[in-house]
């Protein structure tokens, strides 16, 4: 039989870019395009609305294969394996041995053991600890305690001491001066003695290659608030502030490069957090060649990731284990090498065996059932992703090179550039979320109306996470949640309404049927946000009728659902008869009226562009509700 090669859709005629732009022009009817399709990043991009294969002409990395450098595919050439860990915190060494040996059973080949920083651990307690742990199996991961050189050491006397392969021993000690002195404000010892102890570190750890001992925890910057561009130029400088003091000690960027591993946290802007992984591999990798590499292996970067803490959310948690699905998969796809998936309450209490299992196997599934696994950098080619990681690589890079020219990560810390770059970020998106530009579904749009917590909570888990030495000598880093100023208030609606009635908002809906729907629908979700209980009504066939029930009813809030026609004549008059004895709001901003009704006392207008964090908590100040 004959063999042909025939290319699909043949029969269609290609189309030009011109053509489709002059479509686009015909369809905007004189709309401007790049207001209308040129979305804006929150990083500075300007990201069209397609892409075409023409758009990969200037991509200089587009012929090249997984594992070949800049690493931007990737450091794997043969599948998209990555190491499914999960963190362990160490109260007990027999429990925390435990649950470790548990969870290996169950699908898990990383371990990050949380350590006591408080606490001196004895070469005996940490083979304890990893009793009956194959370390050329699983790999093991140390965090949290003061003990890394030691720890280096005791790792390296154990696998010995077990006729362990030197070079099957994949780990790491979280070693990390940098992001210690930019959340806390002081070093470790003194700037000059803990660099002295990484350049012991790296020398403890020659004899076991894959064993890494330098942390580069880029994650506080994304849960501090830094945008996507951010993150990726402060880890670098951060990295390259290890290998140029490091370097300058004498040692070989060979040996350096292959001892740090990046941990940084993957969000739930899925495209462009897919892009970010790959476009940090290439930077890092020119960075490092910069220092002279005789093996382009060692331009590889290393990278942990897991969930981003910054848009997790206290109320409605369970949406917290969609967003960790669709981080682990940008991830995945972007070609991380471990990764560990934050469990769904996290944000509010310690995650117990449940949380800790579903967490698990979302990256389980992930592997057997999506397969995500199988095929090395499947972005590879992408119109769309290709050039998302084209532009964070520019634009990153810009950033990198800025803060370079300052001195470097520690010289930015000092003369407070670093914290002033997060701090506008983290600004932004706190407008964006007060004002709903940016949704977190759940708590600031779409609340779950029955939903309350009787509980008491930790009023840390409202505030940044503020680790700040009293004898800090800068500005600090301090990572929190963007869900936390709705939730505050909207806890403290709970707990006022433990002692007093809960506040009621009650919908006085009238006239036109679709109008009054949508305002309705509006106001509904707009007040949950608070945790007020929201009453809405079918329709009232007057105003005078809905004046009346309103009347009986004395609720907390009275809001006038409708259309701006019959605003006109009705508006007013509700204000006038019921603002004695109820807080009475419109739904909508109809111009002129709106001016006519503040010139009456009428006050309060909730619409698209209504900042609805400040109206809610303006509404608790006048209910008595402390926040």
């Amino acid at each position: 039989m004959d063999q042909k090669s025939e290319n699909l859709f043949s029969e269609f005629p290609p189309i030009t870019t011109e053509q489709w732009e002059e479509t686009i022009h015909k369809d905007l009817m004189g709309a401007d395009y790049s207001k209308k399709l040129i979305w804006k990043t929150p990083e500075g991009l300007a990201v069209k609305p397609y892409y075409r294969a023409e758009n990969l002409n200037e991509i200089p990395w587009i012929d090249a294969f997984p594992g070949d450098f800049p690493f931007v595919r990737g450091n794997k050439t043969a599948d998209n394996n990555w190491l499914v860990r999960q963190d362990i915190k160490v109260d007990s060494i027999v429990a925390a041995n435990e649950v470790a040996l548990d969870v290996l059973m169950k699908g898990v080949d990383a371990l990050g053991f949380q350590l006591d920083c408080q606490k001196e651990y004895s070469i005996e307690d940490i083979e304890l600890l990893l009793k009956n742990i194959r370390a050329d199996i699983a790999e093991i991961n140390f965090l949290g305690s003061k003990q890394h050189l030691e720890l280096v050491e005791m790792m390296d006397k154990l696998v010995r001491k077990y006729n362990r392969p030197l070079d099957k021993i994949f780990g790491s000690v979280n070693y990390d001066p940098l992001m210690r002195f930019s959340r806390r404000g002081v070093w470790f010892e003194s700037e000059a003695a803990d660099f002295d102890k990484a350049y012991a570190m790296i020398k403890a750890a020659q004899a076991l290659p894959n064993f890494r001992v330098i942390g580069v925890n880029g994650h506080v910057f994304a849960d501090s608030g830094a945008n996507i561009v951010e993150e990726i130029a402060l880890s670098l400088s951060a990295g390259a502030e290890y290998l140029t003091r490091l370097t300058d000690k004498g040692l070989f960027i060979g040996e350096v490069a292959p001892k740090m591993k990046f941990n940084l946290a993957v969000g739930s802007n899925y495209f462009m957090e897919i892009a970010k992984i790959r476009a940090i591999r290439l930077l890092w990798a020119q960075i490092v060649n910069a220092y002279g590499l005789n093996d382009a292996r060692n331009g590889r970067m290393f990278i942990h990731a897991r969930n981003a803490s910054w848009n997790f959310t206290v109320y409605d948690p369970w949406v917290n284990a969609l967003r960790t699905t669709t981080g682990t998969m940008s991830a995945a796809i972007g070609g991380v090498d471990s990764f560990a998936v934050l469990p769904y309450n996290t944000a509010f209490e310690t995650p117990g065996v449940i949380a800790e299992r579903i967490a698990r196997n979302q990256q389980l599934i992930l592997k057997e059932e999506s397969y995500l696994d199988k095929v090395v950098d499947p972005a590879a080619g992408s119109y769309y992703i290709e050039n998302l990681t084209s532009m964070l690589v520019d634009k990153a890079w810009k950033l990198f090179l800025e803060l370079d020219a300052r001195g470097g990560f520690v010289a930015s810390l000092h003369d407070g550039f670093v914290q002033q770059k997060v701090a506008e970020s983290a600004a932004n998106r706190n407008s964006n979320i007060a004002s709903r530009r940016d949704i977190l579904l759940g708590t600031n749009q779409y609340p779950n109306f029955t939903e309350s917590i009787s509980t008491a909570l930790d009023p840390a888990v409202f505030m940044p996470e503020d680790k700040t030495h009293p004898e800090a000598v800068i500005e600090t880093l301090k990572p929190y949640r963007g869900a936390m100023a709705f939730e505050k208030m909207r806890y403290a609606t709970d707990e006022f309404s433990k002692t007093n009635p809960r506040p009621v908002v009650w919908l006085l809906t009238f006239g036109n049927l679709a109008m009054r729907k949508a305002r309705a629908n509006f106001a509904s979700n707009f007040f949950a946000c608070a945790g007020y209980e929201v009453v809405d009504n079918s329709g009232f066939a007057s105003i005078e009728e809905g004046i009346e029930a309103a009347k009986k009813v004395k609720p907390a809030f009275v809001v006038l659902c409708s259309s701006d026609e019959e605003y006109e004549e009705n508006a007013l008059r509700a204000y006038e008869a019921l603002n004695h004895q109820s807080i009475v709001v419109l739904a909508g901003y109809p111009l002129p009226l709106a001016e006519t009704l503040k010139t009456a006392g009428m006050q309060y207008f909730i619409h698209i562009k209504t900042n609805v964090l400040e109206t809610l908590q303006m509404f608790q100040q006048k209910l008595g509700i402390q926040s």
